[in-house]
């Protein structure tokens, strides 16, 4: 069997992963981390409901202005203070939307790269 390497099937399956979750923003724009009171977050923040990350909580989901219904991008992390890596999804955010994210992630000990989706 040969493998199967389009980056579009990468966004399929992120697609089927969010819209098989439930979507929990506990954190909205504008509120303060938990453990961080000087960090404010710029986007609604949340997790998907059922699924895990490598941190061994659910995955992290930024969400946009737009249609949370679509992935425009995911955020990778490295964070060096945890020692960990992470991907981050984004649904539903405007091109300067995921640029606030990555500055955000970007700000301090934490380290990142921005993957936006090609719409073709």
């Amino acid at each position: 069997m040969e493998a199967d390497t389009t980056d579009e099937n990468f966004w399929i399956a992120l697609h089927e992963l969010v819209h098989g979750s439930r979507l929990v923003l506990d954190r909205p724009k504008g509120t303060l981390h938990p453990r961080h009171p000087g960090i404010v977050y710029p986007l609604d923040y949340g997790y998907l409901e059922g699924t895990s990350s490598i941190d061994g909580n659910e995955v992290d989901v930024w969400a946009g202005s737009l249609d949370r219904d679509t992935v425009t991008g995911v955020v990778a992390t490295v964070d060096l203070t945890k020692r960990d890596t992470e991907l981050k999804i984004l649904v539903g955010c405007t091109k300067a939307e995921m640029e606030t994210v990555y500055r955000f992630h970007n700000a301090g000990s934490m380290k990142a790269v921005l993957i936006e989706r090609q719409v073709i």
